[in-house]
């Protein structure tokens, strides 16, 4: 069965042929300035919203969608920088610390309407950072949520992570390979 990506992200559209699954690009533009109370229910509403608008200009195929935020030590949830001194801020605050990165998967079989939808976290730790280091990383990273990209080995941000890398990256492929398997 054929996926559909709905995404605008590079990342994402690189790490879907991992699946190694016939797939096409469908980027979807989606409000993502939506009230909720939980982290959770944040990305997965979000996945679905994305996957829900791909899968009305689909009969067939899958849809995926994703979102992906981070949540600082103090439970407060950061997504994507809006200029290079909010950057400065997100990556000052992460610096030394460590946080919470939440990936919502939302998967639609177009042919059907049936759904699933799920979500992966995964710690992270981010070592102290100069300032002069912030000031850089800041200028790079304004389309990823935490103002930094872990698959960005110049940057060399992180510390360590505890759980699934991909899900850092934004999308968590042993969790998608796990929800794919349930549509079928």
């Amino acid at each position: 069965m054929k996926l559909i990506l709905c995404s605008n992200s590079p990342r994402r559209k690189q790490l879907i042929k991992k699946l190694q699954m016939p797939y096409i690009i469908y980027p979807v533009d989606v409000n993502e300035n939506i009230k909720t109370r939980t982290p959770v229910e944040l990305v997965t509403k979000l996945a679905l919203l994305k996957s829900t608008h791909g899968a009305m200009h689909f009969s067939s195929g899958i849809t995926i969608g994703a979102d992906t935020i981070v949540v600082a030590n103090d439970n407060k949830i950061i997504g994507k920088p809006k200029n290079h001194d909010d950057a400065f801020r997100i990556l000052k605050k992460l610096s030394g610390t460590a946080h919470t990165v939440y990936t919502g998967i939302a998967l639609i079989n177009c042919a059907t309407g049936s759904a699933l939808v799920d979500f992966e976290t995964t710690k992270v730790r981010m070592r102290k950072l100069a300032d002069s280091e912030i000031k850089n990383i800041a200028k790079k990273h304004l389309d990823k949520a935490g103002a930094y990209a872990v698959q960005e080995k110049d940057d060399n941000v992180i510390e360590k992570i505890y759980g699934d890398y991909y899900n850092v990256v934004g999308f968590p492929i042993k969790k998608i390979k796990s929800m794919l398997r349930k549509m079928k």
